[in-house]
């Protein structure tokens, strides 16, 4: 009898692995893109263009949170740049400025039955840490070309989107053609601090003319090589979410005094035991959007990634463990806790009559800031613990994988390199899109850019840097949009995009 339930326990195993087999087989279709006939890429001065992106990352358009919270002086060089180098998109653009810096460009078209497209880019910068400046391969604002690669504050983030979006127009409005579609690009100089001048004044202005536009393109997404585990391709990935985010003051009040008579526990202890209870205890995970990208790309998996997430129901916790064990990924399947700021008395000796810390907080798409403070006055509990919560924006909608501004941006990625994988994903940083949510339903996070674990971590920290002939792809990238979108007689690169599944 034993060996009998043995024998069917171990058929019973075999059976179930079988099973879990065959799905990592079957459930991930081939879901990319064939582009047939594809045409060849637009010629272009690589190194022209280049040089003017290193031209403006010069400009040291640096904002930051305390006051003067920027210098105007290297913003008013960018606008008289672009002015100069632009000559075609500066007589035919209608130009509109916000609080003295933000730039609107407004092109208008022939058919005003076709709802506008909006893209965007951003002209501000963070700074540079001064104790960083010796590690720097080539000074941060000096716009070296070198090696083939583009160096300084702002290559990618985000003078890349700005330059590319000029470069892509002039090539286009030099050739004669006019835009069937209306197009607008907005440039905000503060996106880097929010974007509370910037881009959210030009939202407010384009409310005003009651615009609603087709699809809004802002950065957010980049062609990723070497970041997914399981993949051998470049995967680029296209944001069609964004978290949000809350800051939450955390602030314990005492009578203070001297340190050789401190009380059980002091303002500084009540408050350290507050923010290890909130990271003790984690928000929920949810790994909807891991299995949203997954679904697009796992055919090309290796088979050890798809058996485990074409088996959740055997594999979840398993799966779940190995997204959590590394913290970029963690942060894609849950809101995440963040201390960042912490401070207390002046002295040593001296007990602290305010202790105070604040906390950050990335909300996922279904919660919101006012779930997140609600949940942390909860995990909290503590009546001597105040909790005031400041600068919050709630999380994005989800857009359509299959409305037109993604299939055009998908087609795209996949004629300029269709070796390059495409999938939709939810962007865990901030940008300036977040002020558009109410201008279009389909609001997506793209730079045609390449992204390595080498070059990952350079986008606000050292050697920031892009390849000369990836920018130039990125102007080639934009042209195409532009072209297939509203230039209908500049329509001649693209090729027949064919769907292979859905």
């Amino acid at each position: 009898m034993k060996k009998r339930i043995v024998g069917l326990l171990g058929a019973g195993i075999v059976l179930v692995v079988a099973i879990a087999s065959v799905r990592a087989v079957l459930v991930y279709p081939d879901r990319q893109l064939v582009i047939k006939n594809p045409q060849p890429p637009l010629a272009l001065n690589a190194e022209q263009a280049a040089q003017r992106l290193a031209d403006v990352i010069r400009f040291p358009t640096i904002t930051q949170d305390e006051a003067p919270y920027l210098e105007p002086q290297p913003f008013i060089d960018f606008h008289h740049y672009l002015e100069a180098q632009y000559p075609a998109v500066t007589a035919f653009a209608t130009r509109h400025v916000f609080n003295e810096y933000s730039l609107v460009y407004e092109f208008p078209g022939t058919n005003p039955e076709l709802k506008p497209i909006l893209l965007m880019g951003h002209m501000d910068v963070v700074s540079v840490d001064e104790d960083t400046l010796s590690d720097w391969t080539h000074p941060p604002f000096a716009g070296v070309i070198s090696d083939g690669q583009i160096w300084g504050r702002g290559a990618i983030d985000n003078k890349a989107s700005v330059m590319a979006l000029m470069e892509a127009m002039e090539h286009l409005l030099q050739t004669g053609a006019l835009p069937e579609r209306s197009i607008f690009f907005s440039f905000g100089h503060d996106e880097e601090i929010g974007g509370k001048n910037g881009a959210a004044e030009i939202a407010r202005y384009f409310a005003s003319r009651e615009l609603n536009f087709e699809f809004v393109l802002d950065e957010g997404g980049a062609i990723t090589e070497g970041l997914m585990p399981g993949f051998e391709q470049p995967i680029a990935v296209i944001g069609v979410a964004e978290k949000g985010f809350v800051n939450v003051r955390l602030v314990v009040e005492q009578p203070g005094g001297h340190s050789s008579k401190p009380p059980a526990s002091t303002g500084a202890g009540i408050l350290a035991r507050a923010i290890v209870n909130l990271e003790e205890n984690q928000f929920p995970t949810t790994l909807k959007f891991t299995n949203m990208t997954f679904d697009a790309v796992g055919h090309y998996a290796g088979f050890g990634a798809r058996f485990g997430m074409a088996n959740q129901w055997l594999t979840g916790p398993m799966v779940e463990s190995a997204i959590l064990a590394n913290e970029s990924s963690a942060s894609g399947i849950r809101t995440s806790t963040a201390a960042t700021m912490l401070k207390g008395s002046s002295k040593s000796n001296i007990l602290p009559t305010r202790a105070s810390a604040v906390v950050n907080f990335r909300i996922m798409p279904g919660e919101t800031a006012e779930s997140v403070v609600a949940r942390v006055r909860s995990i909290i509990d503590d009546p001597r613990v105040s909790i005031e919560p400041f600068m919050a924006s709630n999380p994005s909608a989800v857009s359509s994988t299959d409305a037109y501004g993604y299939r055009l941006i998908e087609k795209n990625i996949r004629e300029l390199d269709p070796n390059v994988l495409v999938a939709p994903y939810l962007v865990q940083g901030g940008t300036d899109s977040k002020h558009f949510y109410g201008l279009s339903d389909a609001v997506y996070r793209f730079l045609m850019v390449r992204v390595t674990p080498e070059t990952v971590n350079t986008f606000h920290g050292i050697d920031e840097r892009l390849g000369v002939e990836d920018y130039a792809n990125g102007i080639r990238f934009f042209v195409m949009l532009l072209e297939q979108s509203s230039f209908p007689d500049k329509d001649q690169r693209g090729g027949e995009a064919t769907a292979k599944a859905h």
